[in-house]
């Protein structure tokens, strides 16, 4: 494609115009100058030289023709060394008398002078194409007009003085000045057309520059992996997300590894010959393994480009893209839809709820018996809890920050800590396998207390499934960490998380199983954020089984309140408790 097509080009025409250079410091014209100085010099050089063995030789006795050739070549010397390289510009300027006009004074003083026997009209191309090419087409054809001038009036005054027939000199000039005429006009397109051909290289340089910039910074952030792979399985260029899926630390830093240095990329090396032996695209999921962290599942696509070097080399274009990624992707594209469809079903789940509710109240009016009276307790209690669940949904699907009623509620984290722990390990039998410390001092901290319930349960539920079943394997603690913070943190001695998992912890639909949601810490984060509290995760130590052991920690920030913890009268009933699902 050519990069100066507008019908192609990705760039508006005045990004690819070159900045405008200076006449004085164009590269073009700094060389022609140095050209023309360089034979200016040389020949200045040649007639010294031919006059002084002329002389010599006894062919020569003019001392002024000696003089003449040598004042030239230090006139040359001088302009080579001391002038700048500079345009002759439009009329005959200061800068034409002392290049161009030198020139033609002093080869017009070596004709003219008694006692040459040489012709030197051929020496005037040299300042004609020096006004041609570094000056403009008026100015040479008015240098070759002054030179086809001089040339007819020595004619002419050689005829006035002799008795000889000057016809045939009078022919030679008018020759001689007609090709100057052709010299100086052809010297001066040639000189334009080049000067033409190198601004549009110039130009598609500069385009070709900047769309391979534009192209290397497109590929450098690609979420999805790029490899140039040759037909050997030598990887040529690999962008950071393809390093990243790789999942080795001897290539994070290597311009060029070979598919063969690690087992785990043997897939790929199969599948980039393949390619390259059948010279068609494949598509494939493939699984790469390393011994010290999980499988990845990858989906690898090739692209043959175009054969490469002298010998017909054959280049390889793998895409990755990591299977996670995709599969979580579509879980949101199909969740999306099932999110409206909740939010429809959460309005018209409210309309009988609230005939429950006032059904159940009016029930209770006429009942006496303490067991039926608990019974009506436990609707009531559950068809609260179903009420607020129902708010929840419709807010988080209608993208709708938490009302303040939250951000003022005010909760003893640590009674509310044990009590949650507490029924969690007595549902799940982890007793043994749950420790909880917390802070000597009791702290307020502004949050829901249904809602640390959902977010501990979680985090909870999420340390059991990677832990180990050994005693103390899953910690819980409290600590005051300033006059503004408090802390609450779940620690548990499970392995840890690939880089891939751990970039995407808290977004939702993304779990490193396939049978979760991936909704678990996204609900925590949410949750922690309406209550201007904040979580994160880290690799940790802690003490467990009476050594320091490393293990993930999820730590959360609350703000501390000054406001009277609130007592629940639900949760002072004696009710089973259920985790919340997620």
């Amino acid at each position: 494609m050519d990069a100066l097509d507008p019908a192609h080009s990705w760039f508006d025409p005045t990004v690819l115009q070159a900045p405008p250079e200076a006449p004085e410091d164009s590269h073009e014209l700094v060389r022609l100058w140095q050209g023309f100085m360089t034979a200016r010099l040389t020949l200045g050089l040649v007639l010294v030289v031919l006059q002084i063995a002329l002389f010599v030789t006894g062919t020569l006795h003019s001392h002024a023709l000696i003089a003449i050739s040598a004042v030239y070549f230090s006139g040359t010397l001088a302009a080579r060394f001391y002038m700048r390289p500079r345009p002759l510009g439009q009329s005959f300027n200061r800068t034409w008398g002392a290049l161009v006009g030198l020139d033609v004074l002093t080869f017009s003083a070596l004709q003219l002078l008694p006692g040459s026997s040489i012709n030197y009209t051929p020496l005037f191309a040299l300042p004609i194409l020096h006004a041609s090419v570094l000056g403009s087409l008026r100015l040479a054809l008015g240098t070759a007009a002054a030179v086809t001038m001089l040339l007819l009036g020595n004619t002419l005054w050689a005829y006035l003085h002799g008795p000889a027939d000057a016809t045939p000199y009078f022919v030679q000039s008018a020759l001689s000045g007609a090709g100057y005429f052709v010299i100086a006009l052809l010297g001066n397109q040639l000189s334009n057309r080049l000067a033409s051909e190198g601004r549009r290289a110039r130009l598609s340089q500069l385009a070709v520059t900047i769309q391979r910039q534009v192209n290397e910074l497109v590929i450098e952030s690609l979420p999805d992996g790029v490899l140039i792979v040759d037909d050997r399985g030598c990887v040529r260029a690999a962008n950071p997300a393809a390093r990243e899926l790789l999942g080795s630390p001897l290539i994070a830093h290597a311009s060029v590894f070979d598919l063969r240095d690690e087992p785990g990329w043997r897939p790929l090396l199969n599948l980039t010959r393949l390619s390259v032996g059948t010279g068609q695209s494949h598509e494939e999921d493939v699984t790469i393994r390393h011994h010290d962290h999980g499988p990845r599942r990858v989906r690898a696509r090739t692209r043959l480009a175009a054969p490469h070097g002298p010998e017909g080399e054959s280049l390889c274009v793998l895409f990755l893209q990591d299977q996670r990624e995709l599969e979580a992707r579509m879980r949101t594209e199909k969740l999306a839809s099932m999110g409206r469809l909740s939010t429809a079903v959460a309005h018209e789940i409210r309309n009988p709820l609230a005939a429950i509710v006032q059904a159940n109240a009016l029930l209770e009016e006429d009942l006496t018996d303490p067991k039926l009276k608990q019974l009506t307790l436990m609707v009531s209690q559950n068809a609260k809890r179903l009420e607020k669940i129902v708010t929840d949904i419709l807010k988080v699907s209608q993208a709708q920050p938490h009302d303040q009623t939250h951000a003022l509620t005010a909760l003893a984290l640590g009674e509310w800590t044990h009590r949650i722990c507490s029924d969690w390990s007595a549902q799940n039998a982890c007793q043994r396998q749950l420790l909880t410390r917390l802070a000597p001092q009791e702290v307020t901290v502004r949050f829901d207390a249904d809602h640390l319930r959902r977010v501990l349960v979680n985090l909870l539920d999420n340390a059991r499934r990677y832990a180990t079943n050994q005693p103390q394997a899953i910690q819980v603690s409290t600590s005051i960490t300033g006059a503004q913070h408090a802390t609450l943190t779940v620690w548990s001695d499970g392995a840890p998380m690939d880089q891939s998992v751990e970039s995407h912890l808290f977004e939702p639909f993304f779990s490193s199983e396939s049978r979760s949601s991936g909704l678990g810490l996204y609900i925590c984060r949410e949750l922690c954020e309406g209550h201007g509290a904040s979580i994160a995760y880290q690799r940790s130590f802690r003490n467990a089984r009476g050594q320091s052991t490393d293990g993930n920690e999820f730590a959360i920030t609350f703000l501390r309140t000054d406001i009277p913890a609130a007592t629940s009268t639900t949760e002072a009933t004696a009710i089973p408790w259920q985790a919340t699902p997620h």
